[in-house]
C-alpha cells in the first residue's frame, strides 16, 4: 500500500516502538494507520483495544473489523457484548474508563489503545471520561490517538508525556486529499466569495426589509443539474430532517437502472433487519425508489442501518442528517450542505463552532473519485452576523479544554486505591496542566466537597469504602440515587415490572416537546420514592456547590416500558409516548446496561436473578443491539 506522507510518519514512529498522537482533517485517511496497529498486532500475537465516542461509531468499526479481521473482533458497548475476549477489542471510551479503575479487569493483556476523535476530550457532558481513560492509562500499553485538527496538539501531547514519561510523537497534517471549495446561498442567490455575501446581503438588510427566498429545493437543483450529488444536507433538527425528505417528493434522481436496483437492495436489507412489515421503513420506501432518504437518532437503529449501506452503495443521491453523520463515520460524498450554522449544545443553541463546521465540512470530496469537494452554507442575515459567518469558515478551530469533573464511580474507586492520597491525582489531570492557580483550587475543592458527601451519606467510613460505596463504585452516573434506593431496601423489594420502570425513569432526559402520560400506581409510588430521595441528595449537592446535580428521575416511558415487558408489538408503544421510535430504544437499551451494571454490585442472590429476568424483558427483538450487530 502506498502510504501519505504523514501517514507513513505515523506509522515509522510506530514501528519505533513510539506511541503517537495524530492530528489531521475529516477524510484525510486517519484510519490507516489504526489499520496498520491492528494487522501488526495480529500478525505478532499482540492484542488492541480501539475506543470510540458513541455507540453508533463503535458498531460501524465493528462491522468493518469484522469484515476485514473475521472471528478476531470483539466488541463491549455496555449493552453489547460480543466475543469480549477478542485479540481486536472494540469499546466505548466509558468501557474502557471502567476497566482501567478495575483491579480485576482483562485489560492487562492488551499492548495498545487507539482512542478515535480524542478531541472528544472537550465534550461537556463526556470529555470527563477520555480524560480518566488517559490519566489512568496503564504504563504497558502503547497509545494512538486520533483526533480532528485542533490548534494546541502539542499541548495535549507535552501533558500526556508528562504525566506517563512515555515515548510520544506528534504527526500533523493540515492539507486534505481533496481540497474544498465553499459556496454560500443568500436570498436566492450564490455566492462563492465571502465578501460577495457582506457587499450584496448583509450591507444591504437596511434597504430590504425581505430577501428573496432562500430554497433549499432550488438549491439541490443545482447541484443535480452541475453533477455535484451525491450530498449530505446536514439539518440540526429531526423535525427538520423530515421536513426537508418531504419537500424533495417532486425530484427523482434515479434512472430506471438505479430504480430497480435500488429497490431490490431496499427490499433485500429490509428482509435481512426484519424492516419488511414495519410502517417506518415503508413511509421512507417511496423517498428511496426517488434516491434520496432521511437519517436521524429518532429513527430506528435497523432503519438507519439500512439507509447508511444505501448511501454507501452510492444509489442515495441526498441524505437529510444530523451532525452524527459526520462523526467518525466513513460516508463521504461530493457535496455538503448546511441548512443553517446554529445548533443546540446541550444547554444553549450558539453559532457552530469552526471544529465542528469542518467536522461535517470534511465529509465533502470522496478520495479517489473527486478533484474536490463541495460545501454549500445557507446563510439567513437575520440569525446568523456576517463576523460569526466569518468565524465559523475561516476561524482557528477551538482548542481542546479539559472538562475534567470526576464522577462518585471514580473517586470511590480510586479512594478505595489511594484513600486520603486520592487528592494528589488531580495534578495528573489536563485540567491542572491547562488552569491557572484559580481554578486549580476549584477543581480541588470540587473533589473535596465530593468527598465530603460521601462520606456524609455513609458511602466511606474511618477511611473505608462501605458496603454502599462498593456498589455505588459499579453504578457510573447514577452512583448516588441507586445507592440510597439500595440501602433503605426499596431497590431490592421492587417487583421485575417496577425495577423496569425505574431504570428507564433513571436514565430518560425529556426533550422539550415530551409529555408526562398518565402514570400507573407503579409509577407514580416509585415517583414518590426517588423524588424525595434525589431532593435530598441535590439539597446537599447545593449546600457543597457541586455541579452537575444527580440525575432526576423522568417517568415520561413508564407506560410503554411497562407495555413492552407485558410483551407487546414495538409499534404498539407509540401510543403510550410522543418519544420517536429511536428515542424508546436507545432509553431501554441504556435502561439494559444500568442493569447489567446492577449484577455487578454485592446485592443479593434473588436480587441478581430478578435483574437477569428484567433484561430478559425488555432486552428483546429490535432493542436488542447485538441482534443488529449479529444481522
Amino acid at each position: 500500500m502506498i502510504y501519505d506522507a504523514f501517514q507513513k510518519k505515523a506509522i515509522d514512529y510506530i514501528k519505533e516502538g513510539h506511541s503517537v498522537i495524530v492530528s489531521a482533517p475529516t477524510g484525510a485517511g486517519k484510519t490507516v494507520i489504526a489499520e496498520y496497529i491492528i494487522n501488526d498486532c495480529l500478525q505478532k500475537g499482540d492484542r488492541v483495544i480501539y475506543t470510540a465516542p458513541i455507540k453508533a461509531l463503535s458498531n460501524q468499526k465493528y462491522r468493518d473489523f469484522q469484515e476485514n479481521f473475521p472471528e478476531k473482533i470483539g466488541i463491549l458497548t455496555g449493552d453489547v457484548s460480543i466475543n469480549p475476549s477478542a485479540p481486536i477489542l472494540i469499546m466505548t471510551t466509558e468501557i474502557f474508563r471502567n476497566k482501567v479503575l478495575e483491579e480485576k479487569s482483562n485489560i492487562g493483556s492488551y499492548s495498545w489503545i487507539i482512542f478515535d476523535e480524542v478531541h472528544y476530550l472537550d465534550d461537556y457532558e463526556r470529555g470527563s471520561v477520555w480524560e480518566e481513560s488517559l490519566i489512568f492509562l496503564p504504563q504497558h500499553m502503547k497509545m494512538l490517538a486520533l483526533s480532528a485538527t485542533i490548534p494546541n496538539i502539542d499541548e495535549l501531547a507535552s501533558w500526556l508525556k508528562s504525566i506517563h514519561k512515555m515515548p510520544l510523537k506528534i504527526v500533523k497534517e493540515t492539507k486534505r486529499p481533496v481540497p474544498l471549495h465553499f459556496f454560500y446561498q443568500a436570498q436566492g442567490e450564490i455566492f462563492d466569495n465571502l465578501h460577495e455575501v457582506n457587499s450584496t446581503v448583509y450591507k444591504r438588510q437596511a434597504y430590504y426589509r425581505h430577501g428573496r427566498p432562500n430554497r433549499p429545493t432550488s438549491l439541490i437543483r443545482l447541484l443535480s443539474e452541475n453533477n455535484k450529488l451525491p450530498c449530505i444536507y446536514f439539518a440540526f433538527g429531526r423535525k427538520r430532517c423530515e421536513y426537508l425528505a418531504g419537500e424533495m417528493m417532486r425530484f427523482d434522481f434515479l434512472n430506471q437502472g438505479e430504480k430497480s436496483q435500488i429497490i431490490g437492495l431496499y427490499n433485500e436489507l429490509s428482509e435481512r433487519f426484519d424492516l419488511s412489515n414495519d410502517k417506518s421503513a415503508q413511509a421512507m420506501a417511496p423517498l428511496i425508489e426517488k434516491g434520496f432518504a432521511f437519517h436521524h437518532a429518532g429513527m430506528l437503529p435497523t432503519l438507519k442501518e439500512v439507509i447508511e449501506r444505501l448511501f454507501t452503495s452510492r444509489l442515495i443521491k441526498v441524505i437529510f442528517t444530523t451532525e452524527t453523520f459526520a462523526l467518525g463515520i466513513n460516508m463521504p460524498a461530493r457535496t455538503v450542505i448546511f441548512d443553517e450554522l446554529r445548533k443546540f449544545y446541550g444547554k444553549y443553541f450558539a453559532t457552530l463552532k469552526t471544529r465542528d463546521f469542518y467536522q461535517m465540512a470534511g465529509r465533502a470530496g470522496r478520495r479517489g473519485i473527486d478533484e474536490e469537494g463541495f460545501v454549500y452554507t445557507r446563510v439567513n442575515p437575520k440569525y446568523t452576523l456576517f463576523h460569526e459567518l466569518h468565524r465559523v469558515v475561516y476561524g482557528t478551530p477551538e482548542k481542546v479544554l479539559s472538562r475534567f469533573n470526576a464522577s462518585y464511580a471514580t473517586i470511590l474507586n480510586l479512594y478505595e486505591r489511594y484513600g486520603e492520597k486520592l487528592y494528589e491525582i488531580y495534578p495528573l489531570s489536563f485540567h491542572y496542566f491547562q488552569a491557572k492557580i484559580k481554578l486549580r483550587k476549584k477543581a480541588v475543592e470540587l473533589l473535596r466537597n465530593k468527598v465530603k458527601i460521601l462520606k456524609e451519606l455513609g458511602y466511606i467510613r474511618k477511611n473505608k469504602i462501605t458496603e454502599k460505596g462498593i456498589f455505588a463504585s459499579k453504578i457510573y452516573g447514577y452512583e448516588l440515587s441507586l445507592s440510597e434506593l439500595y440501602e433503605k431496601g426499596v431497590l431490592e423489594n421492587l417487583s421485575e415490572t417496577e425495577l423496569g420502570i425505574l431504570c428507564v425513569a433513571l436514565v430518560f432526559e425529556p426533550r422539550k416537546a415530551s409529555i408526562l402520560p398518565g402514570l400507573s400506581g407503579h409509577a407514580k409510588r416509585l415517583r414518590n420514592i426517588t423524588d424525595n430521595i434525589v431532593a435530598k441528595i441535590q439539597k446537599i449537592e447545593k449546600g457543597l456547590n457541586i455541579k452537575p446535580f444527580s440525575k432526576t428521575y423522568y417517568y415520561h416511558l413508564s407506560p410503554a416500558i411497562e407495555a413492552w415487558m407485558k410483551k407487546e408489538e414495538f409499534d404498539h408503544l407509540l401510543r403510550h409516548t410522543n418519544a420517536d421510535e429511536g428515542e424508546i430504544i436507545r432509553q431501554f437499551r441504556m435502561a439494559v446496561q444500568i442493569l447489567r451494571e446492577l449484577l455487578d454490585t454485592p446485592t443479593s442472590t434473588e436480587f441478581r436473578e430478578k435483574v437477569k429476568k428484567v433484561i430478559y424483558l425488555i432486552n428483546r427483538d429490535i432493542i436488542d443491539a447485538e441482534r443488529q450487530l449479529r444481522s
